[in-house]
């Protein structure tokens, strides 16, 4: 496949995206210069996936729109999956955000709502390649990605946790992983496909599961608790 090259709008772009110089004391980038550097990076092989798909992009196609050596990419990602757990780390950050006053008062399924509308918004500009980056984690011959993914899921869900106030123990909490667990693929399928605005269905889909658990939460309980007495 031949190197991206970017058409006339595209090198306009490309132009107002150059990377950060080093700084003139050493020749060394300071972090600041690194950090926006990384950003560059991300947001370039984020463009380049809006035309050409995420499973097609290549790293050398990165470097030749920034005019950078390959190995000024490869000293900050390792590969083109970094550059993605890079870019969805952002909904973390704005998962845990802080909130509005008031938000500790809500009740633990409205918390849970904002928390995750929050993830799912940052990445919602990109929603396409995103959607397109989950499913080449999930691809069979990338085992390792699959493993990643596992892993990755439960670490996303923690937070979720933590951003929403969670302090459930014992039993209880084990139960809310679970549940979370379910609700937050589900929901990131859901999304995956959601052409809405605003993405509403997605949303709209996260309440209604989030009501559905609640109530069988609190049916299994008051049967635990039934049956200890």
């Amino acid at each position: 496949m031949a190197a991206a090259k970017p058409g006339p709008g595209k090198k306009r772009a490309a132009a107002a995206k150059r990377p950060p110089k080093a700084d003139a004391t050493d020749g060394n980038p300071s972090e600041e210069q690194r950090d926006v550097l990384r950003a560059l990076i991300i947001e370039t092989a984020l463009d380049i996936a809006e035309d050409w798909g995420w499973y097609d992009i290549r790293l050398h196609h990165v470097a030749e729109r920034l005019n950078l050596p390959l190995a000024a990419i490869r000293a900050e990602f390792r590969d083109g999956d970094a550059i993605a757990d890079a870019w969805i780390a952002r909904a973390d950050t704005a998962m845990l955000a802080g909130q509005e006053a008031g938000f500790a008062a809500l009740p633990a399924e409205e918390r849970l709502q904002i928390t995750l509308e929050a993830w799912l918004d940052a990445l919602a500009p990109r929603r396409k390649v995103t959607a397109e980056m989950f499913l080449g984690k999930l691809w069979p011959v990338h085992v390792h990605h699959n493993l990643k993914l596992i892993t990755w899921t439960s670490r996303t869900v923690q937070w979720w946790r933590e951003a929403a106030l969670l302090d459930g123990k014992g039993q209880r909490r084990s139960v809310e992983e679970m549940g979370m667990t379910l609700i937050f693929l589900s929901t990131l399928a859901c999304w995956c496909r959601d052409r809405s605005e605003g993405q509403e269905r997605s949303k709209s889909y996260l309440r209604r599961s989030l009501k559905r658990a609640d109530g069988l939460m609190a049916r299994a309980f008051r049967a635990r608790q039934r049956f200890a007495t």
